[in-house]
């Protein structure tokens, strides 16, 4: 079945819910990782096929309806995560924190005149944004439940990024999914600040102000001929374990370290924009990869090179809700990237991301913060030239994020993924692992649209647009 794009969405309430208990008024910081975020809102949305006969059509006050049960579970959810009832104010000396009111979260009930299968998800611009996920007009976070034509569902959130990163959005989703099915929550968060707290006699490694900048305006924009788009596709896992293949090759007599699979999917996507790149009048490219640093600081001294799983009850900041986010990247020009092989590619892709995969270094970024406040910073790699000779892409990662998890009492999401539109010139690419759990990833992509078309040009047999059909929902 072809896809819609005109389909309506028609919102039928918008309430507000607060926390069933609420705790106290008090006011909460940002930390100094939160200040290298810019104001920006990022949403994450779920499909899910139909909840059978749970929607309470015939409104029997003794059955609970989906929308009853998520509220009353949302309120239960916000008892633990209740910053995000709350609001941003700023404090005397100017400076925003989390003022903890239970002012509450927009909630909003909408309906939609358009199948599951129907939807263009391979193009959220025109099927989501607008319409499926909701735009956040106060608080921190707003959400939205959708109900389709064929009886399918569509939960949406909109997030402040300035107080949580995709670590807490993720734990947030994963404990409102867990009391929704009446289960206790598995990872109770933690908001202390003083986790990340500044060193008293602070000190930084030089490479961090080649990471992140201070600015004199809040949010440098690109090119004025920047026209951003936003995909959706799929990789099958053959695919994916063929470019880690590749990437690997040479490593024994070279003596790299096995690349994984996100650093081999980085050097394959450094190298296929090159090739794009290299016919526009752009000269480098400059590829970044998002680091949590949960792991990292929870690391004891000496254990800084493992790359050992860092259990939830082993280290408070393992639970922390909030930003713990580095930016690391490498700087290529274009016949560098195009000579060489991927594994070389990954080489560097490898070389750049050590430099961040340490307790020192995001010790050291939380210092470098202090001693540039107030004024505000971003990451260099957001700060592209305006000339248009240099072009940026930042790899984030979803793939450990357990999206069967995210389980109402319906069943696992049918798709999840994350979409936002921002201003910088800088492309954003953010694979998760897909629902079915085959090892495919479902990749969400904003960067220009000629990107996008040369991509789905020259490299179609490995990113695919993603179809109902792919998602078994054409039945």
């Amino acid at each position: 079945m072809s896809s819609r794009d005109n389909y309506t969405t028609i919102m039928r309430e918008r309430e507000v819910v607060r926390a069933l208990l609420p705790a106290q008024e008090h006011k909460l910081p940002l930390s100094n990782l939160d200040w290298l975020l810019p104001s920006v809102d990022v949403s994450v949305f779920f499909c899910y096929y139909n909840p059978k006969d749970t929607w309470n059509e015939n409104f029997n006050p003794a059955v609970p309806t989906v929308i009853s049960t998520l509220k009353k579970a949302l309120a239960n959810t916000l008892v633990h995560y209740y910053p995000f009832a709350g609001e941003l104010s700023r404090n005397p000396a100017g400076e925003l924190e989390l003022l903890c009111n239970n002012q509450g979260v927009d909630f909003i009930k909408a309906y939609a005149d358009v199948k599951l299968k129907e939807l263009n998800l391979h193009k959220p611009d025109v099927s989501v944004e607008g319409k499926l996920v909701p735009e956040r007009k106060q608080g921190v976070l707003c959400i939205q439940v959708t109900k389709l034509q064929c009886g399918g569902l569509v939960v949406g959130c909109t997030f402040d990024h300035r107080i949580a990163d995709a670590f807490s959005a993720n734990m947030f989703l994963l404990a409102w999914a867990e009391i929704t099915r009446g289960k206790p929550v598995s990872h109770l968060p933690t908001f202390d600040r003083s986790l990340l707290r500044p060193r008293q006699f602070g000190h930084y490694d030089k490479s961090i102000d080649g990471m992140y900048e201070p600015l004199s305006t809040p949010l440098m924009r690109g090119p004025n001929d920047h026209h951003p788009a936003s995909r959706i596709y799929y990789i099958d896992a053959d695919t994916i374990n063929q470019i880690h293949s590749l990437a690997n090759r040479g490593n024994s007599i070279k003596g790299h370290m096995q690349k994984s699979k996100l650093e081999s999917f980085t050097a394959f996507l450094w190298q296929v924009f090159a090739g794009r790149i290299g016919n526009e009048k752009a000269k480098r490219i400059k590829m970044g990869i998002i680091v949590d640093g949960r792991t990292r600081i929870a690391m004891n001294h000496g254990e800084e090179g493992e790359q050992r799983e860092i259990h939830h009850h082993v280290h408070p900041i393992c639970n922390y809700i909030g930003n713990v986010l580095s930016i690391p990247f490498g700087d290529l020009s274009i016949n560098d990237i195009m000579e060489k092989p991927l594994s070389s590619v990954a080489d560097e892709v490898q070389e750049f991301l050590s430099s961040a995969l340490t307790k020192e270094h995001f010790t050291g970024l939380i210092d470098w913060v202090e001693v540039h406040r107030p004024k505000p910073t971003l990451a260099r790699i957001y700060c592209t030239s305006s000339s248009g000779e240099e072009v940026a892409f930042v790899v984030s990662s979803g793939l450990r994020f357990p999206l069967s998890r995210v389980d109402f009492g319906w069943g696992r999401p049918a798709l999840g993924s994350y979409h936002f539109s921002w201003e910088s010139s800088a492309g954003y690419v953010m694979p998760m692992p897909s629902p079915s759990g085959n090892g495919d990833w479902i990749v969400y992509m904003h960067c220009t649209k000629d990107h996008l078309e040369y991509l789905e040009e020259e490299v179609c047999d490995v990113f695919k647009p993603m179809s109902s059909h792919y998602l078994n929902l054409e039945s």
